[in-house]
């Protein structure tokens, strides 16, 4: 990238400086543009600025003064600065080196299609300029990166969100498949509890039928006390036969 900012504005200036003769603006200017030779560029942006406040449209002056400014570092104001004398300068006979110059800030800034737009100007003006051209081959190639940065972040962006929405959508199906079960499991121990219910119901309905006695009427309960004295009856007769024919059989052998 080549930077020639000090040799055009001092082009420049010298046929301003031709044109002014002794007003007391282009005094300023020129007063201006020594300083400038010397590097002084706080002093020089003093003499431009005087400059301006006795003639607000001098083209030298504000085009002096945003190369000054550039000089010092103050990028951003010396854009401002040629901003104001666009029109003007566009129409003049340094035109060509004015859009050059304006490129140079526009790189200065990083505003690379800026860039490629100035120094495209400043080529239709004069197309032999090489420097012109190299710069605008050099700001081209930034701009196409910087398109080609965006683009990238663009698809990384976009496939960081597409992943982001397919683990929600994995996040909710699994949300989904734990709810559901959640359910069959709340329904599983609810049949669970039931059967295991059930079972102790059944249980306890056995225990009890095993343990009721069975009803039975009081005519039913006559004949079966009636039937028992009867079974106790016949076997007290039996026993009573028994102690007889076993005494008598004593008594035999005793009188033998």
């Amino acid at each position: 990238m080549n930077r020639r900012i000090y040799i055009l504005f001092i082009l420049l200036l010298v046929g301003v400086a031709q044109q002014a003769g002794a007003q007391e603006d282009k005094r300023d200017v020129r007063r201006g543009n020594r300083d400038f030779r010397k590097e002084n560029w706080r002093q020089a942006e003093i003499d431009y600025r005087k400059a301006l406040v006795k003639d607000s449209l001098s083209l030298a002056a504000s085009y002096n003064l945003a190369n000054t400014l550039f000089r010092e570092g103050d990028v951003e104001q010396a854009g401002k600065v040629m901003e104001t004398v666009k029109d003007v300068a566009a129409a003049s006979a340094a035109a060509a080196d004015y859009y050059y110059n304006l490129g140079d800030v526009a790189i200065a800034r990083e505003d690379w299609q800026g860039a490629v737009d100035a120094f495209a100007e400043s080529l239709l003006r004069n197309p032999g300029d090489l420097d012109a051209k190299e710069n605008y081959i050099y700001a081209k190639k930034k701009l196409q990166d910087q398109q080609n940065q965006q683009n990238q972040d663009q698809n990384q962006n976009q496939d960081q969100q597409n992943d982001q929405d397919q683990n929600q959508d994995q996040n909710q199906d699994q949300n989904q498949q734990d709810q559901n079960q959640d359910k069959n499991d709340d329904q599983q121990d609810k049949n669970n509890n039931r059967n295991q219910d059930q079972n102790q119901q059944d249980q306890q309905d056995q225990r009890n039928q095993q343990g009721q006695q069975p009803k039975i009427s009081p005519q039913a309960a006559q004949q079966m006390l009636q039937a028992i004295q009867a079974k106790e009856k016949e076997t007290q007769d039996k026993v009573n036969r028994q102690k007889a024919e076993a005494l008598k059989s004593r008594q035999k052998e005793k009188n033998w």
